[in-house]
């Protein structure tokens, strides 16, 4: 008989070895309270479908949709309904399940015959979805050899999964079915599609679009947010990645193996150096108009998209322009730390907009603007105090400011600056290499493998340290950087299309540091699986000004 013990509510059970996952839910469901259904399990911290089978004691802790991990198991198996409505309803059609946007995923649908898709359209693929829920059709998990997952795709005319085995370096790959239906996913998912009761299917853009249950309330659905320049800006991110030919893990790895990464590195670069220059001329212009000029320059990003280095870079072109660029930091406007707000737990919270004394960064900004000598303060971490030291700044004829930060373009802090002076910029790692057409890699996981990496360099913080404080960091940035995005001038992607090779050759011995019996293993056994996907490359071909520099070292920028 095995022990188990789960972690819910930390009480202990024998059951008889090959129990499902789902059997033991069953015996402990009267002593478990969680407000939802049960989507999947973490068993040794790795998380697991309810159809996974025990062969040894462990502990085990059951997850909803509330839960990072169960969350992602239920859209994962979402968008496997989607995928076998598509192919019943339009045989031979083609789906791409592309990135999250508006609290949703966007899906490229393209019809065998290549006509447009039509609501009506959309409405059958719905309904179809609908029945196959209705039925609780069930998922059903074979392992097989990598060979012959690769046989299993090849026959179906899936290319993309077939790239992605063909250089993942596996021996055997698990693959799922649904009916008749096969696909390929890197991590569990629901037992039957019965359990997938919150969703809609909705017309978007030219595609469509899947919404999913509200992160915090898995009984009803995400709220729908506009977000056009954010969709602009990963269509754009698309059109690059046809034209460069890479749309997928099994592409980059191809290139990888075919000696292309030092090219792939020069254009990947060279692009986004392009995207500066503009952005740099189009302040220029604006500068120098004679109506509405503007004065002040506003960037803000969520955590690790680059923000800095950009900066620097930006600043750089601006010299080039004929202007002189002059950045003041929000952090020298926090407020004395015994004035810092505080979160429930009774931690600081340096992320609120009341931590910064905005209504005096403001006034110093008006005043340097009309060309008054100002004494700007430092802020001292070691005292948590706001000090003056003599610091005076005024600006020339050419100046123009730059305010980076994450409360950068919250309202508030410029609110007495007239609109027609500012010039708003969002920074953001918008991911849109996949690892194939149905699994996405998301945006979150770019942005946390870039701040492990960068945490672990400065020995700031253990890999373990920095995946324990990522979910207040990502609750930070939905309250105080997000509501805000869709109100920048322009938008840039930091992300690059050879990054995650990059990133491998730097991330797995931190993420391999992180011990099975703490709950940061989980995030970082995920990781270190989508990773391992990516065949690994030196960083020699990075460049020193590159974005990718400031978080793995060696840039040429001082910070």
């Amino acid at each position: 008989m095995l022990q188990i013990r789960c972690k819910n509510n930390n009480i202990t059970k024998s059951f008889p070895e090959g129990t499902s996952l789902l059997d033991v839910y069953k015996e402990f469901a009267d002593d478990i309270q969680l407000p939802y259904p049960v989507v999947s399990a973490k068993v040794n911290n790795t998380s697991e479908g309810l159809k996974f089978r025990l062969f040894q004691n462990r502990d085990v802790e059951f997850m909803d949709a509330r839960e990072g991990s169960g969350h992602r198991v239920y859209v994962r198996s979402l968008c496997f309904v989607l995928y076998k409505a598509t192919q019943d309803v339009f045989p031979g059609s083609k789906l791409f399940i592309e990135h999250t946007i508006s609290r949703g995923y966007y899906c490229n649908f393209k019809k065998k015959n290549n006509e447009p898709l039509t609501e009506s359209d959309v409405e059958s693929i719905a309904a179809r979805m609908q029945e196959i829920v209705n039925i609780d059709m069930p998922f059903r998990r074979y392992e097989a050899t990598n060979e012959e997952a690769i046989r299993v795709f090849a026959e179906r005319g899936f290319s993309d999964k077939v790239k992605l085995l063909e250089t993942s370096g596996q021996i055997y790959s698990d693959y799922y079915t649904l009916g008749d239906t096969a696909d390929y996913y890197y991590g569990p998912l629901v037992p039957s599609a019965g359990y997938l009761k919150v969703w809609a299917l909705e017309p978007f853009h030219d595609g469509m679009l899947l919404r999913v249950p509200d992160w915090n309330n898995p009984t009803i659905l995400a709220e729908k947010v506009d977000m056009p320049k954010t969709f602009e800006m990963f269509a754009e991110k698309t059109k690059w990645d046809i034209i460069m030919r890479l749309s997928n893990a099994g592409d980059v790895n191809k290139a990888i193996l075919k000696g292309h990464a030092s090219e792939l590195i020069q254009v990947s670069e060279a692009l986004q150096e392009k995207k500066i220059v503009q952005i740099a001329e189009e302040i220029d212009r604006r500068f120098r108009a004679e109506e509405n000029p503007i004065r002040l320059v506003l960037i803000t990003g969520p955590s690790s998209s680059g923000k800095t280095t950009f900066c620097k870079r930006l600043s750089v072109q601006l010299l080039a322009c004929g202007l002189r660029p002059y950045s003041i930091s929000t952090d020298d406007y926090f407020v004395n730390r015994v004035d810092t707000p505080k979160l429930p737990n009774g931690d600081y919270d340096f992320d609120n907009i009341e931590a910064v004394e905005y209504n005096l960064l403001e006034d110093h900004l008006t005043r340097l603007m009309k060309g008054e000598r100002v004494e700007v303060p430092e802020y001292n971490f070691v005292t948590g105090k706001r000090e003056y030291n003599g610091k005076k700044v005024k600006l020339s004829s050419d100046s123009i400011l730059i305010i980076e930060g994450i409360h950068a373009l919250n309202p508030l802090l410029t609110q007495k600056i007239a609109d027609s002076m500012k010039f708003k910029i969002y920074i953001s790692a918008l991911t849109s290499i996949s690892l194939d057409d149905h699994n996405w890699i998301p945006v979150r996981d770019n942005r946390l493998l870039r701040r492990i990496i960068r945490d672990y360099n400065k020995g700031a913080f253990t890999a373990q340290q920095t995946i324990s404080q990522w979910k207040n960091v990502c609750d930070a940035e939905d309250k105080w950087i997000f509501p805000f995005q869709e109100t920048a001038d322009v938008m840039f992607n930091s992300a690059l299309n050879i990054e995650f090779a990059v990133l491998r050759t730097h991330a797995e011995i931190i993420l391999a540091s992180v011990q099975k019996n703490c709950p940061e293993y989980s995030d970082a056994h995920r990781l270190l699986k989508f990773i391992h996907y990516f065949i690994p490359i030196s960083d020699k071909e990075i460049p020193p000004t590159s974005i990718m520099r400031e978080f793995v070292g060696g840039s040429s920028f001082k910070y």
